[in-house]
């Protein structure tokens, strides 16, 4: 940013402000939360988020400083929810992602699918897309979920959005372009895995253990100490 549009001090104070109320709003929803998945905490958390990040960029933008917070999926944040409060219908957006790990372990189930259903003609078994065509066209995608190993395939990231509408779609109205209206403000609550998630948590971990190992090491090294001291009182004695 040049130093025409530079960040006033003001502005700075302001973002700290605001700041400071999101995470008093986001307190208090923490505390009247109706269960696990409360949307209001949800909510009070990508507001936080927003806040928090526009703190830091002016911050930097005006003093070349950083905060020292980082908030878990801050970027992809969803904005607030401006949605009706009572919703009369919802749709279920959900993406999951595979590897085809075992590829002969996919081939030999989709052949097992297709000798059970005795159907002429060239078997779609003898590919991988031809497998996956009939895997998926036998089996619920939960089910494949549960039992992707077992069907050669590997897990990657998964999403599931629950986004909320005043009125049903008419049947057929999306199906040319299903993923293609979503509308961020429209989203109740969206579940996410990864395996980020699970690497942030090794390395907290990692962290954990390493400390636990100079603590031991500590402990050894006046236990050692503890053994001369005693072995000197005796050659005195």
């Amino acid at each position: 940013m040049s130093d025409a549009a530079q960040s006033t001090a003001a502005e700075v104070r302001a973002a700290a402000e605001a700041v400071k109320t999101a995470l008093d709003r986001h307190l208090a929803a923490v505390e009247r939360r109706s269960g696990e998945d409360d949307p209001a905490v949800y909510e009070a958390f990508n507001q936080l988020a927003a806040a928090a990040e526009v703190y830091d960029e002016l911050l930097y933008d005006r003093y070349d400083e950083v905060t020292p917070f980082e908030i878990p999926g801050a970027e992809d944040a969803l904005p607030p929810y401006a949605g009706p409060e009572e919703p009369n219908a919802l749709s279920v957006l959900i993406r999951r992602d595979y590897a085809v790990a075992e590829p002969q372990r996919l081939l030999a189930q989709a052949q097992r699918i297709e000798a059970a259903e005795g159907e002429d003609g060239a078997p779609a078994s003898g590919t991988v897309h031809g497998a996956l065509g009939l895997l998926f066209g036998e089996f619920e995608p939960d089910e494949i979920a549960s039992r992707h190993k077992e069907f050669g395939l590997e897990e990657g990231d998964s999403t599931l959005w629950v986004t909320a509408a005043d009125e049903p779609a008419e049947p057929g109205e999306w199906l040319e372009a299903p993923f293609e209206q979503v509308d961020p403000q429209q989203v109740v609550c969206r579940f996410d895995v990864s395996a980020v998630f699970d690497d942030e948590i090794d390395d907290i971990d990692d962290e954990d253990d390493e400390d636990t190992d100079g603590l031991e090491d500590e402990l050894d090294s006046d236990l050692d100490e503890d053994e001369d001291l005693e072995s000197l009182d005796a050659d005195r004695r």
